[in-house]
């Protein structure tokens, strides 16, 4: 067996990640490992292991050679747990390493592609810590903020490569997995000529830059996502899941001749998930709260078409309604009559975004 140059993908499946920016994601995986297997060096070197985080992590492709390599399809889970999807990540390192003996070399530096959206939901300095202990000389990190929220001062404590990509439209999606795939061709070139292993693409600067850590920007300790709202449903038809989105939204409005900004979260789509959502999810966390007051729209339900999709049972839980009688929640079993809920708003669960 020849030299491996192993890269990993370590991605953000979180709520905030639903709809089109992981549809993308799958599709540019997808185009990087057709256009890979038609590129000699890379079928020679290159081995890949797709690894996802959202509450928990998991292994979505192993470590494999390009040639029997088949792109997965991406679920959501609840949460960006940062700090278990890095534990994750070294755990695959360490098994999957290949040491060099006096018989024969081992593995190429490894390389890593994290791609997030969001802030952690969870405490990652351990982590990060012994990321930079043990990892930071002996695998190189490229850090990729996807849109503009992402706390890219502590992507900076993993790795001084922490880019940002313009998620403006698909051509720029595009754009974008075409670097990546030319900085693996690149990184694999340079292994085959006793070079470094690691060489990324030029970047244009327009979709893709490189982010200046010496900037202020203090790490968020929040841990939870506020650039989105994203509410947790059932279907009552079908009983399955789906996500409700909202990005935040703010303006400025004029209150007897004095300037305020008001915060709201505007609705961007609600879309079906299968039940490995609640796997990947944090079960720890709950009594997170947002008042409907600060939701702008309301979806109808993305599985069965139901009119309503923002019904709120006593249980506490949402699903859909339509224009049954009596409708009876997919959460808990209670059955009754929904009417509007008058004037004001009032508190739903929210997930950790």
């Amino acid at each position: 067996m020849s030299r491996r140059l192993p890269i990993y993908f370590l991605i953000d499946i979180s709520e905030s990640m639903v709809g089109e920016p992981i549809q993308q994601v799958e599709e540019g995986i997808a185009t990087i490992i057709q256009t890979l297997k038609t590129d000699p060096n890379a079928l020679e070197t290159v081995w890949i292991s797709i690894i996802i985080f959202a509450g928990q992590p998991k292994t979505l492709v192993p470590l494999e050679e390009i040639i029997t390599f088949y792109p997965p399809k991406f679920p959501i889970g609840g949460g960006t747990s940062l700090s278990k999807g890095l534990g994750h990540l070294m755990f695959e390192l360490r098994k999957n390493q290949v040491l060099t003996t006096p018989d024969k070399k081992g593995d190429w530096k490894p390389i890593v592609f994290l791609f997030t959206d969001g802030v952690p939901t969870d405490d990652s300095k351990k982590s990060i810590e012994e990321w930079k202990q043990n990892w930071q000389r002996t695998a190189n990190m490229v850090a990729v903020s996807f849109g503009e929220e992402t706390d890219t001062k502590l992507l900076g404590q993993l790795t001084e490569n922490v880019l940002h990509f313009k998620n403006a439209d698909k051509e720029a999606y595009k754009q974008f997995f075409r670097w990546v795939t030319d900085s693996i061709k690149t990184s694999s070139e340079s292994v085959e000529n006793n070079s470094t292993g690691f060489e990324l693409s030029k970047i244009d600067g327009d979709t893709l830059s490189k982010i200046d850590l010496t900037k202020s920007q203090e790490v968020s300790n929040l841990y939870i996502d506020n650039n989105y709202v994203v509410l947790s449903a059932k279907c009552q038809n079908t009983k399955r899941p789906y996500l409700m989105k909202y990005k935040k939204n703010i303006s400025s409005n004029n209150f007897g001749g004095l300037e305020l900004d008001t915060l709201a979260y505007r609705l961007v789509g609600a879309y079906q998930v299968d039940n490995t959502y609640f796997e990947l999810s944090d079960d720890s966390v709950s009594n997170l709260k947002i008042n409907t007051n600060e939701l702008i729209g309301a979806p109808t339900c993305p599985c069965c078409g139901n009119q309503f999709a923002f019904a709120a049972c006593q249980c506490g839980k949402i699903h859909c309604i339509g224009d049954e009688e009596v409708s009876e929640c997919p959460w808990c079993g209670n059955q009754g009559k929904y009417g509007a809920s008058g004037e004001g708003g009032f508190d739903v669960n929210r997930t950790q975004g």
